[in-house]
């Protein structure tokens, strides 16, 4: 069974998300994963807009990145 991706815009824009704050903590995407207790290849695919995550990812990338869950979705 093939899953179809609902909203490919809300996907990157959450990856493009990630990936500024990310810079903006002067995290490389190997400290992010190791704090976020995920894989680099995960943080790869998410800052690339080519996973839809998961939100128990969402909420361990807020953590590692020291922000609300809510402030990784806002565009």
């Amino acid at each position: 069974m093939v899953t179809k991706i609902r909203n490919q815009k809300a996907i990157s824009s959450f990856g493009k998300r990630v990936k500024a704050l990310r810079k903006e903590k002067g995290l490389s995407q190997y400290q992010l994963a190791f704090e976020a207790d995920i894989d680099r290849s995960q943080v790869i695919s998410i800052e690339n807009g080519k996973l839809n995550t998961t939100i128990s990812t969402i909420y361990a990338l807020a953590a590692a990145l020291d922000v609300k869950p809510k402030d990784l979705l806002e565009n």
